[in-house]
């Protein structure tokens, strides 16, 4: 029997399969700032409405509290000092004081006046001959206005279908007196509360035209601001490692340009690493093509004499040894591109000069003379100054005649530099070849006594030594005939170190 499971229903996981996700099912960032703007802006439109719409509520039920305390206190002072104007004399009863006391009022719109008197005979509603601003006015709400006037309370609401009455009341007369009577003050907050909500419809309805009006303005300026991160994904989609010449236009010092001005750095890195890997494979192909060329040749020519097998061996290592020097060289200058290519400590200079003299004494029969060191420390790669020395002074024995003088020094310039160099006494360099001698595979064409069988290297490895500290190398006349190669590089200041604490 064969079952099959299925899947429980619920959001689906995407397999790792390394493919980004279908460019359909994603929301740009332009529709996300958009979405998020109109949802901040319609709380907020949204509060700042219902805000409104609350404080003008507060401020219509306060009026209205204020209203009918006013009008009974008036009341209650009319019932205190108040005269008939007919006699002069207090009032003889209720209905006469109510009457004079409503025909001297004058009502607000919605505000309602009445009163009731209580007699043997029945109940009167006294009130103003003036029309109220509501379905249905209280004097002719029988039941409603019962209720006020049976009611234990001063003050109250009452809610009815055709609408909701603020009131407050006094009665007057004596207690068991006959006639008795109820000044009564109502207050039909509909139509107010009409005008609050008109007031709130038009302020959602403004809150509508400026979301919408917010909803254009914030979709151009995103597109706006967005502009260079689009400008920097078709930048990058039209990237190839055969073409890494595109930058992105910088306008202003925003994030956005500090983004792309990232990205810019990021593809300057790319182009020289690819350039130097470019350069690397042409050189490496171009300059172990002759020797692969030859080692070839020889073998197949190669018979079967002891003698001609032996030479060919020798040959055929002779290259191989060449072919190793020039890859290490290569490798070497391909390196020159990384951050890690010198590492700088404090360096005697003084000592530091005397160790290479010593070394490059065993480069040839040349007279060979230390002009001095500079007296002091500089931060500095040792062991790559002396490579770069080295190699100045291989290249003055290849181009010198035996017991040619050759002087090695160091000093610290006028411009605050330091300056190792290497000066040979021989033909020196054409002008032509000055600039050309720095560059990969390139030699000059002048130099006497020149036996050097190199690849035409060793001036740009010396070259990438000096960049990797900062620095340059220069090439100038020696006084009396021949060349000087010099180191010039920035000078930091180093304290001696303490040799105390080292040793501990």
């Amino acid at each position: 029997m064969t079952t099959t499971t299925t899947a429980p229903p619920g959001p689906t996981t995407a397999t790792t399969t390394g493919e980004p996700p279908p460019a359909g099912n994603r929301i740009s960032a332009r529709v996300r700032i958009l979405l998020w703007l109109l949802v901040v802006m319609t709380v907020a439109l949204a509060a700042v409405a219902a805000t409104t719409r609350s404080i003008l509520l507060t401020d219509l039920d306060h009026r209205i509290s204020t209203l009918l305390a006013q009008e009974t206190r008036e009341f209650a002072n009319f019932v205190e000092h108040g005269k008939d104007p007919d006699t002069g004399t207090p009032f003889a009863g209720p209905q006469r004081l109510l009457e004079v006391h409503l025909q001297r009022q004058y009502a607000d719109t919605g505000e309602e006046l009445l009163a009731v008197v209580s007699g043997p005979s029945g109940s009167s509603t006294l009130r103003q001959n003036r029309e109220i601003s509501t379905g249905l006015p209280l004097h002719r709400d029988r039941a409603s206005l019962k209720e006020i006037t049976g009611s234990p309370e001063s003050t109250g609401t009452l809610q009815r279908p055709r609408g909701e009455i603020r009131w407050a009341k006094v009665d007057v007369g004596s207690a068991g007196a006959d006639p008795q009577g109820t000044f009564v003050v109502a207050f039909h907050a509909d139509g107010e509360r009409a005008v609050v909500n008109g007031v709130f419809r038009v302020l959602l309805a403004i809150s509508g035209v400026a979301l919408l009006m917010t909803t254009g303005i914030a979709w151009v300026v995103a597109g706006r601001i967005l502009a260079p991160v689009r400008l920097v994904r078709a930048t990058a989609a039209q990237l190839t490692e055969q073409d890494l010449t595109r930058r992105i236009p910088i306008h202003g010092r925003d994030d956005i340009s500090a983004l792309a001005e990232t990205f810019n750095a990021m593809l300057d890195r790319l182009e020289r690493a690819f350039g130097t890997q470019r350069q690397f494979i042409d050189d490496a192909g171009h300059e172990l093509r002759t020797p692969i060329t030859i080692v070839r040749g020889h073998l197949e020519l190669m018979g079967d004499d002891p003698a001609e097998r032996e030479e060919t061996v020798r040959l055929v290592t002779d290259e191989l040894d060449r072919m190793s020097r020039i890859v290490e060289d290569l490798l070497l200058l391909a390196k020159a591109e990384r951050s890690d290519f010198t590492t700088p400590e404090p360096v005697q200079l003084a000592e530091l000069t005397a160790d290479v003299y010593v070394k490059v004494r065993a480069l040839g029969r040349r007279d060979w003379h230390l002009d001095g060191g500079a007296d002091g420390w500089a931060l500095l790669d040792p062991q790559r100054i002396t490579q770069a020395m080295v190699q100045l002074a291989q290249n003055a024995v290849q181009h010198t005649a035996p017991g040619a003088t050759v002087r090695i020094g160091s000093r610290f310039t006028d411009d605050g530099e330091v300056e190792l160099y290497v000066a040979d006494s021989g033909s020196g360099v054409r002008p032509q070849d000055a600039e050309v001698i720095f560059q990969r595979f390139r030699r000059g064409a002048s130099r006497r006594g020149s036996r050097g069988s190199g690849a035409g290297l060793g001036l740009s490895i010396v070259k990438a030594i000096a960049e990797g500290h900062r620095g340059r190398v220069e090439l100038r006349p020696t006084p009396g005939g021949g060349a000087t190669f010099a180191l010039l590089l920035p000078c930091v200041p180093v304290a001696e170190p303490d040799v105390e604490a080292v040793g501990l």
